[in-house]
């Protein structure tokens, strides 16, 4: 156990990674966590704890709040946020927004909290791993933009070398998946709201991704006008145009509202063809005998 700090004092302890505050076999969600027992808790003004620099994941006045600020209001935080000091004063939050905001609602001054030192790649990597594990359901935007956040602040650690497995470990997600979400963070952010919204899929994103800023800002436009759902061939199309700089808004608005026309096929019984041609007759030779057939009777149709 470790010694109790007199008052004012904070507890300072290097960690590298979100397993290092808490027992990892344990349950992170609200109200069934543990904390480890070499880190000192303590009570900090809710005033004093900032958001966290460019935090991708947004805090929802929503029922899951609802049900977090009954549960603190009957059994007081039992999962303590996890904090680091902040150049401008205060303290910025790693981990407990959403309990800093349920504790706001309730008029509480302060909450529990770990205190911990860490540079901004630890801070960065600690704070989307915790989002991760803790949180239900995750809007695809943010999590684009959480997984850039983690990529580049390990790679500026010169951690590159880990996998895209191990990257989308915290959220359970497939290496192929932490790809995609890497590469859909080129895309606007007005681009990653439609994702959000199922107006825009994750292929068809993947393929627009690679379009510079002003021909994303056409494509946005074009979805706007058309309501129409991009589909996979579409995107595909839009980005080979858009690399051979033969994009503008009207090609882009021609590309979606395009249908494409059922091809229609009808085979003729052979002896119902005998009636008509001899033996001898070729394809090529019957079919110009229907066609010429079939061009004076349209032409008699429109003559009445």
């Amino acid at each position: 156990m470790s010694e109790k700090l007199s008052s004012g004092q904070k507890a300072r302890s290097k960690v590298h990674s979100f397993d290092d505050l808490f027992n990892t076999s344990t349950d992170m969600g609200f109200g069934h966590s543990v904390q480890n027992e070499k880190y000192h808790v303590e009570e900090i003004n809710l005033s004093e704890m900032h958001e966290f620099p460019n935090h991708p994941f947004p805090v929802v006045d929503d029922d899951e709040m609802a049900e977090l600020v009954a549960s603190i209001e009957e059994h007081g935080v039992l999962q303590a946020a996890v904090v680091r000091s902040d150049p401008s004063g205060g303290y910025q939050i790693i981990s407990g927004h959403r309990r800093h905001m349920a504790c706001m609602k309730l008029g509480y001054e302060k909450m529990p909290a770990v205190v911990v030192e860490m540079d901004d790649e630890d801070a960065t990597t600690c704070m989307v791993d915790a989002n991760f594990s803790q949180r239900k359901e995750i809007p695809i935007s943010c999590k684009v933009k959480a997984y850039r956040q983690k990529f580049d602040a390990q790679k500026k650690k010169g951690k590159i070398t880990a996998t895209y497995d191990e990257l989308g470990e915290a959220a359970g997600e497939s290496g192929k998946t932490v790809q995609r979400m890497l590469r859909l963070s080129y895309l606007s952010d007005e681009l990653l709201d439609l994702m959000d919204v199922g107006k825009l899929g994750v292929v068809q994103g993947v393929s627009i991704s690679y379009l510079d800023e002003d021909d994303q800002q056409l494509v946005l436009v074009a979805i706007e006008d058309t309501q129409v759902n991009m589909n996979k061939d579409q995107a595909q199309k839009i980005r080979e145009l858009g690399e051979s700089k033969s994009l503008n808004l009207e090609v882009i608005r021609m590309l979606l509202t395009d249908k494409k026309k059922k091809e229609r096929k009808y085979t003729m019984k052979s002896d119902i063809i005998s009636r008509y041609f001899e033996e001898d007759a070729t394809d090529d030779d019957i079919e110009q005998v229907i066609v010429m057939l079939l061009e004076k009777w349209k032409e008699g149709v429109r003559n009445g």
